[in-house]
């Protein structure tokens, strides 16, 4: 009983802080001029900053970052572009991970990690930046926070908003959970893919990046099973989902004379890239065997 009231009181929440915003976020000439992140939320600003600034410490100590300045340059080029494109209120950092594994994640705050993984999948630089156009969605709204505090009213049950609004704060912050593993709700993944490709369009990509990509992903999780990061398959590249993007893309984005599908400068990362990724470890302990010189 009380996780049902829980649900109906997150429900009826979220519909009327949405409410005011909701037709804003399918209007891509206000974008910057809108909030985006309206909803149920237990942190202040200054909280999700903080709680994310830790986070982001403890994700770059327990992963290898690619430090190369190329590489780093380029990616943080790319997103801050997009970012200057958005809603997103604060600053935004973009790291790349080196891992084979398929993923890019967004903490609380603005901290955007992408793996190699991902960086190699895509095909050009509107692929690319389609998938971290995404996490900007997901930074801009605020999801992350967002999530945690749906959860921490599914587990607090029927307190009174009263109470929550000041103690859940202080609670969930001391708890600092480990966002990095969060699976957004089914709506905040829809919300991330319409704001991602409204972000994509107002950059100067091809928006049908956005669409290229999921079809790459999809086809490497049914050729890879696993190879694909749980997090994105918390929320499946179904036909449907895809063609919603469709929609909006046809629907929502007025039609440009030409976008930016790819650079010389992204082929040029992307090989550094997989030089980087490929080569073996500093430290590693492999014989080295010396060639015998070549009979005359």
């Amino acid at each position: 009983m009380a996780r049902r009231t829980a649900i109906l009181l997150i429900a009826a929440l979220s519909l009327h802080m949405g409410a005011f915003a909701g037709d804003k976020k399918k209007d891509p000439s206000a974008i910057g001029e809108r909030n985006v992140s309206k909803g149920l939320n237990f942190y202040s600003l200054e909280q999700e900053l903080a709680l994310g600034k830790q986070l982001s410490i403890e994700v770059q100590r327990q992963t290898k970052i690619i430090d190369d300045p190329i590489v780093s340059e380029y990616i943080n080029r790319v997103g801050q572009n997009l970012a200057r494109n958005s809603d997103v209120k604060f600053p935004v950092t973009f790291k790349l991970i080196q891992s084979d594994e398929i993923n890019a994640f967004t903490l609380p705050g603005g901290y955007v990690f992408i793996n190699s993984g991902l960086f190699e999948l895509s095909g050009n630089e509107a692929e690319l930046a389609a998938a971290i156009a995404h996490e900007i969605g997901h930074a801009a709204a605020r999801h992350a926070t967002r999530q945690a505090s749906r959860d921490k009213l599914m587990t607090f049950g029927t307190l009174p908003l009263a109470i929550l609004a000041g103690p859940a704060a202080r609670v969930a912050m001391n708890a600092a959970m480990p966002m990095a593993s969060l699976r957004f709700s089914r709506d905040f993944e829809n919300e991330a893919d319409l704001l991602g490709i409204e972000y994509l369009w107002r950059a100067g990509y091809d928006p049908t990046a956005s669409i290229d990509l999921f079809e790459a992903l999809a086809s490497t999780e049914k050729r890879q099973p696993g190879s694909v990061a749980k997090l994105f398959r918390s929320h499946p590249l179904t036909p449907d989902r895809i063609e919603k993007t469709q929609k909006n893309i046809d629907k929502l984005l007025p039609a440009q004379k030409e976008y930016v599908l790819n650079t010389s400068e992204y082929e040029d990362v992307r090989a550094r890239l997989e030089e980087i990724t490929k080569r073996p470890p500093e430290d590693s302990k492999a014989p080295h065997l010396r060639e015998s010189p070549a009979n005359d």
